[in-house]
């Protein structure tokens, strides 16, 4: 009987949401480079490569610099499972989903945990976390979502540190939306453990979460009293394989390597500084074109995530509705809100190479020709603000 099964044949779409983003050509073609064995001496040297080149990204020298085999939860889950035991004690600040899963990984671990909340759309309040810091503390881990990713809220984390000393806690941070398009700069902020995702600001395809630990988290994880309850994520063991005596623990991810080793390099040969300020540019051009139209941004100026901008959905309109007109008419994606935001708010995503002023416009036409359809009439023309704003 013949096979009933074609190759896949993906569409081709322009990514605006909370990611995947779009990848470069050449990441792609370094994705289908030639699969060489996870010990191979070449690898080896791509995993070097990898590990330096994510360190002037995360703003840090730390020598645990390395991608875990895995998306950005993976990444998150690995902090968790490595710094905590059961009974330690973790501070976490909510005010989104990915805040929320922090809690519940931490849970998992069996640690006690205190949260501290902040309306969703907002800023956590560095006033708030101090206090719970000195109610509740000592902490093992203090943790905050430098970009949260469901609300489009970026955390200011100058202020962490301090509140973290004042508990005794590590300091954990989410950057799985703002590493590579929005300055971290874990050093100057004390930040012990840190992950993020390939798939955002990166634009590298899904599947692997870069991490970075202090010296002192090194110390908290090779201090554990008992083992980590993940074998698969294991710290102790991964850490002799990206490094020390390249001792096999699980057959990684070669040519995702050799993908996020091109992303890197085209965000280094960029320039950190010149990607910071062109993700903001279009991010300002994005949010001038849609309130011009009338669409209300829940998120302050001052709390914004440059990568990824919260939009109102307008009463009446609906959300599948006009995200699946552009999907079938323009190509184009945008995400949809989550959690208290489901159904109320869309998520655009101008992340990495998908941040240009091509896609600004591409975004603010085909979202008023949706809206349209659905009966919303624009106040004002989006483009024409979009475009004032990028040639200021």
């Amino acid at each position: 009987m013949p096979n009933a099964f074609q190759p896949v044949n993906p569409p081709a779409r322009v990514l605006l949401g909370p990611g995947p983003s779009d990848v470069a050509p050449s990441v792609l073609r370094a994705l289908g480079s030639p699969t060489v064995g996870h010990l191979d001496p070449m690898f080896l040297q791509v995993m070097d490569e990898v590990r330096a080149m994510l360190r002037p990204l995360f703003g840090t020298t730390n020598d645990m610099t390395m991608p875990m085999s895995g998306t950005g939860s993976a990444g998150m889950e690995t902090l968790f499972v490595n710094l905590l035991e059961p009974g330690d004690k973790a501070l976490i600040g909510v005010h989104g989903v990915f805040g929320g899963r922090m809690a519940e990984v931490a849970r998992r671990c069996g640690a006690e945990v205190v949260t501290v909340e902040a309306p969703w759309g907002r800023a956590l309040d560095p006033d708030d976390l101090m206090a719970a810091a000195k109610a509740h503390g000592p902490f093992k881990v203090m943790a905050v979502v430098h970009a949260e990713t469901s609300t489009g809220v970026l955390q200011d984390l100058a202020p962490m540190r301090a509140i973290a000393d004042a508990c005794g806690a590590l300091l954990l941070t989410d950057c799985v939306t703002s590493l590579g398009g929005v300055r971290i700069d874990l050093d100057a902020h004390g930040v012990d453990a840190a992950y993020s995702g390939s798939q955002k600001c990166l634009s590298c395809p899904p599947g692997l979460a870069p991490i970075s630990l202090s010296d002192r988290a090194v110390k908290v994880l090779t201090t554990r009293s008992h083992p980590v309850q993940s074998w698969y994520l294991d710290l102790n063991l991964i850490a002799n394989y990206w490094g020390g005596a390249r001792a096999y623990h699980h057959t990684a991810p070669v040519n995702m390597n050799y993908a996020l080793h091109e992303a890197l390099r085209l965000a280094l040969d960029e320039g950190l500084e010149a990607r910071i300020v062109r993700h903001a540019r279009h991010a300002a051009a994005l949010s001038a074109g849609l309130e011009a139209m009338g669409l209300s941004l829940p998120v302050p100026p001052a709390e914004r995530l440059a990568p990824l901008t919260l939009v109102g959905i307008p009463d009446g309109v609906d959300d599948k509705a006009v995200r699946g007109r552009l999907i079938q008419q323009y190509g184009l994606e945008i995400g949809g809100g989550l959690g208290k935001f489901a159904g109320k708010a869309w998520r655009i995503g101008l992340m990495g190479a998908a941040s240009t002023p091509r896609n600004v416009t591409l975004c603010l036409a085909a979202l008023g020709d949706a809206l349209r359809a659905e009966g919303f009439s624009p106040t004002g023309d989006g483009v024409a603000a979009a475009a004032e704003a990028l040639q200021a």
